[in-house]
């Protein structure tokens, strides 16, 4: 059997990694397409190291374009892949332009397609990622799900067939790396105490673009120092804007960091704030709540559930303190048990 997977961001290249271990395992041949439509090496040489992914067989280099421009380049190459190697199958990835376009030019050469993170809905509606979602979705034969509620959401739009619940790749590659976050070296290295610490993280353009929003974070995270020690690794442009501001950081400040000493850090905390749609999930993987500061997400399940609170701006003081003085029980398997990509694998195969 073959199979085409098509990515085009960095996260893409982590959910194929822990899929194509699978695939080897059960004799399915694996061609990568990498769009080219955004990666940096640099930030994800662990992955490389830590999970053994694999070098694009093709690289469409797209490179950065309007959003018409970026889907048109990649279907018109990425088709002519298709009717070279004759897959028996397409597996597409997320949300990004690169999923829809690979979507499109395996539907029209009659390609069965399997959508990796079928059924997430987030509003805007209008919002890029929200379209390459819902319409990867329409067209896609197998729709890979990593909540019950993703699979509810097709349910509710007449998508029943070919949905199947099979957990979040993402928690598989969490589980596979766990081993190697080391809370006591990083609670060393800040001058930290575990459950002792909040770790924020904003870098979305809705929060950091906005004065009087970044300046309502940074007023939210100053309030809250005073109650409990706040770890804030900055992004640089977000640093840069909350300058300009003229506002003073009364919490602890340190560049961005990795991904190793970052999730060692949320296993280390009280609990998280973040606008991070990845940091949401990985902070609920560790056993902590998280204060979401958007006006809606992708990841409902976990707020709808209580376990995350999504958060206005100017409410994160009290919300943080409302998450942090809450009993709750944990909400155990909501994105499966770490073995996504077996049973994605095990559906292709039957």
């Amino acid at each position: 059997m073959k199979v085409i997977s098509l990515v085009g961001a960095r996260p893409q290249f982590v959910k194929e990694a822990v899929i194509n271990w699978e695939f080897r395992k059960q004799g399915i041949t694996e061609i990568l397409v990498h769009s080219g439509q955004h990666y940096d090496y640099n930030m994800s040489d662990i992955f490389f190291k830590s999970l053994d992914i694999k070098s694009p067989d093709y690289n469409l280099n797209v490179g950065s374009a309007t959003h018409g421009q970026m889907t048109g380049r990649i279907l018109e190459a990425f088709e002519a892949i298709v009717i070279k190697e004759k897959p028996d199958m397409v597996l597409v990835y997320g949300d990004t332009n690169t999923t829809l376009a690979g979507a499109i030019a395996s539907v029209k050469l009659k390609v069965p397609i399997a959508h990796v993170e079928a059924g997430i809905r987030q509003k805007p509606k209008d919002m890029p990622e929200e379209i390459n979602r819902v319409l990867t979705d329409r067209i896609s034969n197998f729709l890979f799900c990593p909540s019950m509620l993703s699979v509810k959401n097709l349910d509710c739009e007449g998508i029943k067939d070919g949905v199947e619940f099979v957990g979040d790749t993402m928690y598989d590659v969490y589980t596979k790396m766990e081993k190697l976050f080391d809370t006591s070296q990083a609670l060393k290295e800040y001058s930290l105490e575990k459950n002792g610490f909040v770790l924020a993280t904003i870098h979305r353009d809705f929060n950091t673009d906005n004065p009087e929003k970044l300046s309502q974070i940074i007023d939210g995270l100053n309030r809250l120092s005073k109650e409990i020690k706040v770890l804030f690794p900055i992004h640089p442009r977000t640093k840069k804007l909350a300058t300009t501001l003229g506002k003073k950081m009364l919490f602890d400040v340190t560049d961005p960091i990795g991904y190793l000493q970052l999730q060692a850090l949320v296993k280390a905390s009280r609990l998280v704030v973040t606008d991070s749609g990845g940091l949401q999930k990985e902070s609920y993987y560790a056993g902590k709540r998280g204060v979401i500061v958007m006006p809606d997400t992708g990841w409902r399940e976990l707020t709808d559930c209580g376990w995350n609170i999504l958060s206005s701006p100017s409410q994160i003081y009290e919300n943080t303190i409302k998450a942090m003085n809450e009993r709750m029980a944990y909400p155990d398997n909501i994105y499966g048990n770490g073995d996504a990509a077996a049973k994605i694998t095990k559906a292709i195969l039957q």
